[in-house]
């Protein structure tokens, strides 16, 4: 076992028992509104382009500036989490975005729905900037890593549902469907969060301690997330990886509708499916982090990232298709492993050491997925693949900086 050892009475729940398994339905729900309001129009941006007669690029900021707007705020979050309890942030935040999200199918301009969500987005970003340091702090320590990985899942099990439900629904109403959809799912997950949340751990461990008033400052705690000893190559885990993952995601609509694929949009979007492999992966990486270790769960993650990208060269459909499902799994598996990692190494400013994971993931996203595209103008679906390849080599290289890290005990730096 690599877990973190706990004090002999330590008395935080355990895996099995009752307010454990409360505690991650209650993240995961958190994690699932999250993530279906974040990616909801990525699937209708052709309808949002039609409905405000805007060129694709202009509708497409819908999903960028939200994602930027979660990226930006992750800090300012981390900041309100220890000042007033993590759990109290993860509820304002998802009430704040669903609030938002009750707004943007009223919006009658462009520029309106953009600033809406970007709002949204900067909302949605309370929930990653305090989920994982919650769980590192309010399970214990010998469980943390597992919970972990189930509230990963709950990421691609939101995205997916979220795209597709957006889909389906757009399908119906229009864009507006598709968008007040996921903010019915948000309503319902924020509910689900509220009252299944064990009601003794709700203020959450920074709250119970005195919040700032008994922790370091605000700089002290983000100096201590930046350097700490292993923390900078595990940002560079979410950074790279999550790159080379929306690289692949962006572009794959354009590869199965041309040749020699030829699928309908629609047919096309059923790919989000894959996701299903993530969640398997997020669930597998806590289990297999506590037997092998974090190092071994990562690396091994990696390479089989690797494999599935290579396998992405694929001209025949069902090769294709495994390919990605091997990649998708292998990705959040990484990704549990590395934000469950971060939650352990950091102490006196685990939150701001998550805000800074997040804002690497989603740098990643927008910053390499955005190179990936060009690539893909320049050289082709062939090009694309090799550009992500070596984003995850330069993770590899990166993680060997991890080979000797303590997982578990007091950070050195």
């Amino acid at each position: 076992m690599t877990a973190t050892s706990a004090p002999p009475h330590d008395t935080r729940p355990r895996a099995g028992t009752g307010a454990y398994r409360r505690t991650v339905v209650a993240l995961v729900a958190a994690a699932v509104a999250t993530f279906a309001q974040l990616w909801s129009v990525q699937p209708i941006l052709p309808a949002i382009a039609d409905g405000f007669s805007a060129p694709a690029s202009q509708a497409a900021l819908a999903a960028s500036l939200a994602t930027g707007g979660l990226a930006g705020f992750t800090l300012v979050w981390s900041g309100a989490a220890d000042r007033f309890g993590r759990a109290r942030v993860i509820a304002v935040s998802l009430l704040a975005a669903t609030v938002l999200g009750c707004a943007i199918p009223l919006a009658g301009e462009l520029w309106l729905l953009l600033l809406l969500r970007a709002l949204q987005g900067a909302a949605l970003g309370g929930v990653p900037a305090a989920a994982v340091a919650y769980l590192a702090e309010e399970v214990h320590p010998a469980d943390a890593p597992r919970a972990t990985g189930l509230y990963i899942a709950g990421n691609p099990l939101g995205g997916m549902g979220g795209r597709l439900l957006a889909g389906f629904a757009a399908e119906l109403g229009g864009w507006q469907w598709g968008v007040a959809a996921n903010t019915l799912v948000g309503l319902a997950a924020l509910a689900v969060f509220v009252l299944v949340l064990p009601r003794g751990r709700r203020e959450g461990a920074s709250a119970r301690s005195g919040g700032t008033r008994a922790a370091p400052g605000m700089a002290a705690r983000l100096r201590s997330a930046l350097t700490t000893r292993g923390l900078l190559p595990l940002y560079a885990q979410a950074l790279l990886l999550m790159g080379a993952f929306m690289t692949v995601y962006n572009l794959l609509g354009f590869r199965l509708t041309a040749e020699p694929f030829g699928l309908s949009q629609a047919a096309a979007s059923l790919l989000f499916v894959a996701y299903t492999a993530g969640m398997l992966g997020s669930a597998v990486a806590g289990n297999a982090t506590a037997r092998w270790g974090a190092y071994a769960v990562l690396a091994l993650s990696t390479a089989l990232m690797a494999l599935g990208l290579g396998g992405l060269f694929s001209t025949a459909l069902p090769g294709l298709l495994a390919a990605l499902l091997v990649m998708t799994f292998a990705f959040f598996a990484a990704h549990a492993t590395a934000s469950a990692w971060v939650g352990r190494r950091a102490v006196a400013g685990r939150a701001q050491a998550m805000a800074v994971y997040t804002l690497a993931y989603y740098l990643g996203a927008s910053l390499f997925s955005w190179l990936g595209g060009l690539v893909y103008d320049a050289v082709g679906w062939g090009g694309a693949v090799v550009f992500a390849l070596g984003l995850c080599a330069c993770a590899a290289l990166g993680g060997l900086r991890l080979r000797r890290l303590p997982e578990a005990g007091t950070p050195s730096h």
